[in-house]
């Protein structure tokens, strides 16, 4: 017998992945009274859905020669000097955030902090960033990011169109803007019939125009005062949006200072690579008068139980799943992750740092216009901050051409234009090598630098000092950094410290060897508009994801672009209704959506510029086909298409799925199947092989990119053959001439974090996968089974099991005692569980979702937390205990609530902290009572308090 006959393959990175060990897998089957997972499969997933062909992914590798496999690649890449500017810039990210922030999974494993009460540390985080943004921009108030810069300027054209009092149609870009914003905000106001007119924004806004896009400095880098443009769009009752450069906003005059309404942006180049676009924190800040029409999230200070201060999301009617097709926005996201890297960017360097890197940045510009004009060549700006616009006639190729050879990337503006953007990174050895392309010989540049005269004149120049809240004033030294960094993370509950159990939202394991390459510079540091050359690995790389994801979905086709699920649903849309109209079918315009849906879906219908039409569930939450039968042949000319999520958002495989799409095809509808409970099918069944055109994936769910707080994600849209040549293009990269446009600011979207999920299927490879959604089914299927004399299980499939999830009805257990779905939630928090979800998509339930990566010892922690709550729950009914005076009320109890002399409670302060024995080796404290959210919308403030406010 060999020496290895017998031994496991230990470089299996599945059984890394997947929690549940085989034995422990085993018994779970035992407990709920299968014998073989097959046999338990079976039952669960319909068998006329099943995958029938073998899929043809590549054999798993280990992590090491992942790792490998995926070096080589990045190889491919050359990592070029760039000058390209266009919103992108060479950047350093600080080794105290990068470590301690980017690569540390207590942060980029957070969740969204919906509960406030565990995440205070992400809350201030955030909080910090939206008093940058807002003393920076000289606006009002700012949200929580958004996605890029594009993107953010078409929220605030639909601001404009909302708030202002110009009911024109017109909204107008101005002709500098940056090119990739135009196009995207052209994609997103064609559907809703807005007319975009691009032009000079001193001679050509007129009086129809509802709002007005102004780019400060413009791409050609050109300082403009924007004043009386300003001013004069204002007599017409037009508003007006500035996309702004952050790190030009530390010299100049703010947009606030002109008089803009809105600021929009990209916090990029505040320590954020440019990652071949993406992802990076948009920003967006407006006046008072428009906080609650202001899209996505707005971290907010309240108080807590005991009257201290503590931070949450603000304003959280304003939340799209909540409004549906009445939302002004299909947002449920944004960049946290990044934006937290901004915000300690700024926090560490303080205003003094910014503005020396500012003012260098400036001076290199400077001294390289200084030096280019004395060498003859025609320097077009007369004020600019760090992007010069050159004259170069018919040697623009040649120098181009020159400056390739040299491993310099320069804008090509057209065949008698160059433009060049210097940055942080640019060094006095940069500037001789951009010199010597024109002719020029080797000088000190450092002393050019150093005694550069100002581009922008005193009237265009910041008047006041910036960032003087003392968060921002502070933490300079690394050990101050350090140890501020950490001490926010430990207020917070990520996947590092426990399970994160959040039913439609799949928080699982991101491994170490999937995040590793993310910050590799091959990967960190290229430009999204760097020749093709020069970027064959991440092609090559992103190539094979978008086969592998076919091959997984069953599609025909799939984009990359869209950096959200929500943008993801949105392209699929917009493919859906550019086949209708290639097909001369475009007064197709109504979608069904069932009543159980996501407000994600019925508000990307509504911004296709579709008519939601709802249709409903049955009693066991699923659709009612009899409903939909009929609303599909009330609606048959005009059906373009049924939303669906499957499995269903009840956590069930309807069996009914494919009478559904076939329905919906009868009648001429195409069919969007909503990807996020993916994790629920991957190598047990694929959408477009059982009724699907297209549908989103959520890459940060099912394809382990991390949540990050919130954000980035990556939403990618698969679509059947017959939708291909309607997927997103791009300008700026050759694609399909009928493609709906652009819907994010990047061709590749957030590629720097694509390498993730490329090393999550290579190293799981098909079986893995498999082993993997059976483990996810598997660990629901054993939670619901546990708990369900406790908690009844609101939906079943047909033989009584679920799919990846499980809703427990807490419903019946409020009528008979008080006890609601908060203090549940807030009492799991005493046990060192951030809560599932609440209320969604069923009020007073919560979804319940393991995922695979969850062991048998975690699932089983949460099983005896929720029993014992039951028991805590029972007290109450049975009188023993005050439902006003119990734990449960009272959740969560901080450190300082139990140390307090007067403990007034009837309760122990033992039960309060340590109701199961194991939080006495282990022990999460709050750092914040139960948080007041009433308090927080009545008394609404939206940056940073005195340090006072905090000691």
């Amino acid at each position: 017998m060999s020496v290895l006959s017998d031994t496991p393959n230990w470089q299996d990175f599945s059984h890394r992945h997947i929690g549940p060990e085989t034995r422990e897998q085993q018994q779970m089957l035992e407990v709920l009274g299968y014998a073989t997972m097959a046999e338990f499969i079976a039952q669960v997933v319909p068998e006329n859905i099943r995958q029938q062909t073998p899929s043809q992914l590549p054999a798993p590798l280990a992590e090491t020669d992942a790792l490998a496999a995926l070096q080589a690649k990045a190889a491919k890449n050359q990592v070029m000097r760039s000058f390209i500017g266009q919103g992108y810039y060479g950047t350093y990210t600080p080794g105290v955030i990068l470590r301690n922030i980017l690569e540390n999974p207590a942060w980029y494993t957070a969740y969204t902090p919906y509960q406030p009460e565990i995440s205070q540390g992400r809350l201030e985080a955030l909080l910090n960033f939206q008093t940058m943004i807002t003393e920076l921009s000289g606006m009002d108030i700012a949200s929580a990011s958004l996605l890029d810069e594009a993107t953010a300027a078409a929220e605030a054209m639909t601001l404009c169109q909302r708030m202002g009092k110009n009911k024109g149609k017109v909204f107008f870009i101005d002709e500098h803007c940056l090119p990739q914003t135009i196009e995207v905000v052209q994609t997103r106001a064609e559907p809703l019939d807005i007319d975009v007119r691009i032009g000079n924004p001193f001679k050509d806004i007129t009086d129809d125009c509802f709002g007005v896009l102004l780019q400060y400095p413009g791409v050609n880098g050109e300082v403009a005062d924007f004043t009386a443009v300003i001013e004069q769009a204002h007599e017409h009752k037009t508003l007006v949006a500035v996309a702004a450069d952050l790190l030009s906003l530390v010299l100049l005059k703010s947009p606030g200072e002109m008089g803009a309404d809105i600021t929009v942006g990209s916090s990029q180049r505040f320590g954020v690579p440019m990652g071949f676009g993406g992802p990076h924190a948009g920003f967006m800040a407006t006046r008072e008068a428009y906080k609650r029409s202001l899209p996505g999230r707005l971290v907010g200070v309240s108080k807590d139980a005991d009257g201290n201060t503590a931070l949450r999301l603000a304003l959280q009617t304003r939340e799209q799943h909540i409004r549906r097709e009445k939302a002004t926005s299909n947002i449920c996201t944004a960049q946290v992750l990044l934006a937290v890297l901004a915000s300690m960017y700024a926090v560490y360097h303080g205003p003094q740092g910014l503005r020396a890197i500012a003012q260098r940045v400036h001076a290199s510009a400077s001294a390289l216009a200084t030096s280019l004009k004395f060498l003859g060549v025609e320097v077009c700006n007369e004020q600019f901050f760090d992007t010069l616009t050159l004259n170069t006639g018919n040697k623009t190729a040649s120098i181009h051409e020159a400056a390739h050879k040299a491993g310099i990337n320069l804008r090509h503006i057209n065949g008698e234009q160059l433009g060049i953007s210097v940055d942080e990174t640019t060094s006095a050895a940069d500037i001789n090598a951009l010199l010597s392309l024109f002719g020029g010989s080797e000088l000190d540049a450092e002393a050019a630098i150093n005694n550069a005269d100002w581009a922008i004149g005193e009237a265009m120049r910041r008047q006041g000092p910036a960032l003087q809240h003392p968060i921002f004033n502070r933490y300079h030294s690394e050990t101050e950094m350090l140890r501020y960094i950490r001490s926010l993370s430990d207020k917070d509950i990520a996947l590092d410290r426990a399970m994160i159990p959040l039913g439609s939202c799949t928080m699982k394991l991101n491994a170490t060897s999937e995040m590793i390459p993310v910050t590799w510079p091959e990967f960190a540091n290229i430009h999204p508009h760097a020749p093709a050359e020069q970027t064959q690995g991440y092609v090559e790389m992103i190539t094979e994801l978008e086969q592998q994801l076919c091959e997984i979905t069953g599609y025909a086709a799939i984009s990359l672009q869209p950096n959200a699920g929500s943008q993801g649903e949105y392209a699929g849309l917009l493919a859906i209704r550019g086949y209708h109209r290639a097909r001369n079918e475009g007064h197709r315009n109504i979608c069904l959506i069932p009543s159980s849906a996501h407000g994600t879906n019925p508000a990307s219908a509504q911004m296709c510029g579709m008519k939601v039409v709802v249709v409903a569930c049955d009693n066991n939450g699923n659709i009612n086909v009899d409903d939909l039968r009929t609303k599909a042949e009330a609606h048959s000319s005009s059906l373009a298409a049924i939303m669906i999520t499957y499995p269903s958002t009840h956590g069930v495989f309807e069996e009914s799925v494919t009478e559904v799409c076939d329905i919906v095809h009868q009648h001429g509808g195409q069919v969007y199947i909503d990807g996020a409970n993916l994790n629920a099918m991957v190598g047990l069944c694929q959408p477009g092989q059982f009724g699907g055109d297209v549908s989103h994936l959520n890459l940060h769910k099912t394809f382990c990119i991390p949540h990050g707080g919130g954000g980035p994600g990556v939403g990618p849209v698969a679509v059947a053959a017959h939708l291909a040549e309607f997927l997103p293009n791009h300008a700026a990269h050759a694609s399909n001439e009928q493609g709906v446009g652009p819907v994010s600011a990047a061709q590749y979207g957030s590629a720097s974090i694509l390498p993730i999920t490329w090393m999550y299927i290579q190293m799981m490879g098909a079986d893995g996968l498999v082993r993997a959604t059976e483990a996810a089914i598997l660990n629901a299927n054993y939670i619901a089974h546990k708990l369900k004399t406790a908690y009844p299980v609101l939906y079943t499939g047909a033989s009584g099991l679920v799919a990846h999830e499980c809703i427990l009805d807490l419903r019946p257990l409020k009528d008979i005692t008080g006890v609601t779905v908060d203090d549940i939630a807030k009492r799991l928090i005493d046990y060192g569980f951030h809560a599932p979800t609440m209320s969604f998509p069923v009020a007073g339930t919560l979804m319940i979702e393991p995922t695979e990566s969850e062991p048998l010892q975690e699932l089983d922690r949460f099983i005896d937390a929720m029993l014992t709550i039951r028991r805590e729950i029972d007290d109450v009914q049975q009188g023993t205990t005050d439902y006003e005076d119990s734990p449960l009320h009272n959740a969560p109890h901080t450190a300082l609530r139990l140390l307090a002399s007067d403990w007034q409670h009837g309760y122990s302060r033992e039960q309060a902290a340590y109701p199961v024995a194991s939080l006495k080796l282990n022990k999460y404290w709050p750092p914040v009572a139960r948080v007041d959210n009433v308090y927080g919308d009545k008394n609404l403030v939206c940056a940073c308090l005195p340090i006072s406010e905090y000691e």
